[in-house]
């Protein structure tokens, strides 16, 4: 594994110090310093895994923890990412953005890709590795037909109110939830909002720029609509089993007009 400086140096006085906790098995890593295309703006995604009875006690002293293996600035849960076994920190200075997931050893196996095994205290975590493949990430895209053109006449109401800090916001919205794996999947990569687009599906990127808008009613307009117009391109995937709602689609879009015209 290539790491930049920073990201190097933490993990080399970090992991000592989690070493002496004798109910941690092993320590792994995540994210872009394993897979990806590591840099100095990159995080460090540690996954810490527990033994099953000491579980429910480290994870209350979780915080503490980190502020003893590391110079902890600050630091709060992931339930905003849906991970509540996560702790997202900054350390140092100089900063670095950490994130420290707390797993019972019974569930390291459950993940969507690989990890980097740090640090295996009695080879548990190879094992568990080697006993079950990853399952990574699929793209739903009956999920998606079911919710889009309600999604759609929604944007519609607030273009049409002329609440356009709703509708900007609705719009990233529609780009991470929606086009952004879409995006992703149409140039091979895993499914995903929009990290790395510009990197992994540059074509799917620049179409994307049509997606944005100003402060402006109108640009909002045109936004919505090519954020419908990449929708209907993305997600007609050769072969793909989706009951496509055309009653929702044509009713949606007819409002979307009614909208826009009385601008």
């Amino acid at each position: 594994m290539e790491a930049p400086a920073l990201h190097s140096e933490f993990l080399d006085d970090v992991l000592p110090r989690i070493r002496q906790d004798a109910r941690v098995a092993g320590v792994a890593i995540t994210g872009s310093l394993v897979g990806g295309r590591p840099d100095v703006y990159s995080d460090v995604d540690l996954v810490l895994a527990v033994d099953d009875e000491a579980y429910d006690a480290v994870m209350k002293e979780r915080l503490a923890l980190i502020g003893s293996w590391s110079a902890l600035v600050a630091g709060f849960t992931g339930e905003h990412v849906g991970e509540p076994r996560l702790i997202v920190t900054l350390v140092g200075p100089p900063l670095l953005h950490v994130d420290f997931k707390f797993v019972r050893v019974s569930d390291f196996a459950e993940r969507t890709e690989d990890p980097e095994v740090l640090w295996d205290r009695d080879g548990s975590l190879a094992e568990a590795l080697a006993g079950k493949p990853p399952a990574p990430p699929s793209l739903d895209l009956q999920w998606f037909e079911d919710r889009f053109w309600i999604w759609v006449h929604y944007g519609a109401t607030k273009l049409g109110r002329g609440e356009l800090f709703e509708t900007i916001g609705f719009l990233t919205y529609l780009r991470e939830t929606v086009l952004g794996p879409l995006a992703a999947r149409r140039a091979g990569a895993p499914p995903r909002n929009v990290r790395h687009l510009e990197t992994v599906a540059p074509e799917e990127a620049r179409a994307l720029r049509a997606t944005l808008c100003g402060y402006d009613r109108h640009e909002a307009a045109r936004a919505l609509l090519a954020t419908v117009d990449l929708y209907r391109r993305w997600s007609d995937v050769d072969g793909a089993d989706v009951a496509r709602r055309h009653q929702a689609e044509d009713l949606s879009l007819r409002y979307l007009h009614e909208v826009i015209a009385g601008l």
